[in-house]
């Protein structure tokens, strides 16, 4: 149907408030792949370096540049979830809040009430990093606004309570799903508060080949830095375990939704894991728990896989059947 001449040009672009929620999650993935870009080039961001005072390279130079490795390595995990994350929120909003399904909008509102209130872990290592701040406060009014907006389109119940019934029978691959979730958002909570509080484990300054006292004489704030990027990973996480855990629990597994989940896990898991290797911090306690959750979590899609696969007829989404339907 053809707009009106008398159409508002601003609420024609905002819509039902999902163009506003699309575009937060368009920048999670714009941002994760900037952080990606920008670890690989070994680089510190000008505001780190100006708060360090020293650059990547000169920093590079003292223990066989493991210090800056390891900050790299918490930054590439962190661009991967931050992609994850955007990647579920599109599905979020493309098909079960397209259907006005309530649970979505609880599903984005509190992994990213999450999410924002991760940035004040920095009252905890006490390094505010004005290029994350000024990010995190942009974002927030269309999150908010979208939020509000999409909230006119869901149909009843629209309570929270919606979040507590499950889309689907208990079936193996879905066990897996759910499961791998919790492990995610756990993980996330416990890094997040590892690096509020104490920063590193045994392991870490194994790798690194330094003690935290010799890490803090190299300068004042360099355990700050590397404290802002621990948490900061493990706040993202938590959010998009939480945005994952929702969402595997509350839809059936549909073929949008396997896609979606897929793209998402390669995106987290890939990094996470695959970064470890590249820089050499093999510690096989260190990388058992995330091994673990992809082995669940890549076990569940593989289980669901042939099923949808081979689904014929009408699904939720329009695109293959559940598991629950499926002969």
């Amino acid at each position: 149907m053809s707009r009106t001449s008398d159409d508002s040009f601003f609420r024609t672009l905002l819509g039902d408030g999902r163009p506003l929620l699309r575009l937060a999650a368009l920048v999670l993935i714009g941002c994760g792949v900037f952080a990606l870009f920008q670890a690989a080039t070994g680089h510190f961001l000008p505001h780190d370096t100006a708060y360090l005072g020293m650059t990547a390279q000169q920093l590079c130079t003292m223990h066989g540049c493991r210090i800056v490795h390891f900050m790299m390595h918490d930054r590439v995990s962190f661009g991967g979830v931050l992609i994850a994350l955007g990647v579920i929120w599109l599905w979020l909003l493309e098909f079960p809040m397209a259907r006005g399904e309530a649970w979505s909008w609880w599903a984005i509102a509190v992994s990213g009430t999450a999410g924002f209130l991760s940035f004040l872990t920095y009252l905890g290592y006490g390094y505010l990093d004005t290029w994350h701040g000024i990010s995190t406060l942009a974002l927030l009014p269309p999150f908010v606004w979208g939020l509000a907006r999409t909230r006119r389109i869901l149909h009843e119940p629209r309570g929270w309570r919606t979040l507590l019934v499950p889309g689907e029978r208990m079936h193996p691959a879905r066990v897996c799903l759910v499961l791998a979730t919790i492990g995610i958002v756990a993980g996330g909570l416990t890094i997040m508060t590892v690096g509020m509080t104490q920063v590193f484990v045994p392991q870490d300054l194994v790798f690194m080949g330094i003690d935290k006292v010799h890490i803090a004489a190299i300068h004042p704030n360099l355990i700050p830095l590397i404290a802002h990027d621990r948490a900061g990973f493990g706040g993202g996480l938590a959010s998009c375990g939480i945005a994952m855990l929702l969402t595997v629990w509350c839809a059936p597994l549909t073929r949008s939704l396997w896609q979606a989940l897929l793209v998402a896990g390669l995106a987290g898991f890939a990094t996470a894991i695959g970064v470890h290797p590249v820089i050499g911090y093999n510690s096989a306690t260190h990388l058992a728990p995330a091994v673990l959750g992809a082995l669940l979590y890549f076990a569940g899609l593989i289980v669901s896989a042939p099923v949808l696969r081979t689904a014929s007829g009408t699904a939720p989404d329009s695109s293959a059947r559940t598991l629950t339907e499926a002969p």
